[in-house]
């Protein structure tokens, strides 16, 4: 068997830790018990992007903000769907998962950091929606564990009816918040609506056909 090694630990601004592992190829960042993300399972990370990117399909210079680096999968997926006067933000609030994926997990990126349409802010991503008006043409969400937050207790904020009407003006018209989760909630859904969202419900998988069930939500600002 191969051994499963531990590569770095850090911690979360407000508490807790991240660790991230190897095992052979395979990756995975762990918070206490919990495996946040694994680079097994990628399928729902690149829907995060696909499905809201295919709808803006055509908009030139179109600006995207996605909330958490993670992996990597959400910004390599946005990327070829994306024309060439796109620019693509990334907010991360660890610095220690910047330096993950120029480093240990470099591979798994296949050079989208260095892409010249790409900018990483090492910054909460509520604070940079909460700085922006009719800026951003997609804001894709994939912080914490969704709106059922386990890592760090401000993420909360991005999912209450404040925090979703200020992506609401953050969003230019006709723009789009995704929001990925690991799990359906239907009270979610219904805040979106109240907010002002057109709602819509994605069920997808965590890997092909067999993953687990997740669940994106495509919040249009209409």
């Amino acid at each position: 068997m191969i051994p499963r090694i531990l590569i770095d630990s850090a911690q979360i601004p407000g508490g807790g830790e991240l660790r991230l592992f190897q095992r052979g190829k395979e990756f995975s960042i762990m918070l206490g018990n919990n495996e946040l993300m694994n680079s097994r399972l990628s399928g729902s990370e690149e829907a995060l992007a696909t499905l809201p990117c295919e709808r803006l399909s055509g908009r030139a210079a179109s600006r995207i903000l996605i909330g958490g680096l993670g992996m990597g999968f959400t910004l390599r997926a946005a990327l070829p769907l994306l024309d060439a006067s796109a620019e693509v933000i990334v907010a991360e609030l660890v610095p220690a998962v910047v330096k993950w994926a120029r480093g240990p997990m470099a591979d798994l990126f296949e050079g989208s950091l260095s892409n010249p349409r790409v900018s990483i802010e090492t910054a909460d991503v509520f604070d940079l929606i909460s700085e922006h008006q009719d800026h951003f043409d997609a804001i894709l969400l994939d912080v914490d564990n969704g709106p059922d937050g386990i890592t760090h207790a401000s993420n909360d904020r991005l999912y209450t009816i404040a925090g979703l009407k200020a992506a609401k003006r953050a969003l230019r018209p006709g723009g789009i918040l995704a929001v990925w989760s690991s799990a359906s909630d239907p009270k979610f859904t219904r805040r979106l609506m109240k907010a002002g969202f057109s709602v819509e419900e994605n069920p997808v998988r965590g890997r092909g056909k067999r993953g687990a069930h997740h669940m994106i939500w495509l919040a249009t600002r209409t």
